[in-house]
């Protein structure tokens, strides 16, 4: 089991925002992402967030997006759509999404739409 299953998503969220912030978006484009990859409202998020809730946690109460299977690309070097783990799938599915929103990426080819 990988390390980044038990990591609290509370602790990473901020490293997305900074990430994105630095390029110039918002953490309002952030919570847009997530939002549409996880099914949460802003709320679930919030609260997924202060209760220190786990990545298996956090995906497992998820509703993924059907468009996620549309995600594809690398992160890290590894291709995301290759990922054999389904829940490291998630977790690099939203860390593509954050990697192109901080690239400058228009939110609607972010959100497949």
């Amino acid at each position: 089991m990988s390390r980044i299953f038990t990591t609290a998503f509370g602790a990473v969220y901020p490293l997305y925002v900074a990430k994105a912030e630095r390029k110039g978006r918002t953490r309002a484009e952030v919570d847009e992402v997530i939002t549409w990859l996880t099914g949460y409202d802003d709320q679930a998020l919030r609260a997924h967030v202060e209760a220190g809730t786990t990545f298996a946690d956090f995906f497992a109460d998820a509703h993924l997006h059907p468009g996620a299977a549309l995600i594809t690309g690398t992160v890290c070097g590894v291709r995301v759509q290759e990922v054999e783990d389904p829940l490291m799938r998630q977790i690099r599915y939203l860390d593509k999404l954050v990697d192109e929103l901080a690239k400058g990426r228009p939110m609607a080819k972010i959100l497949r739409s």
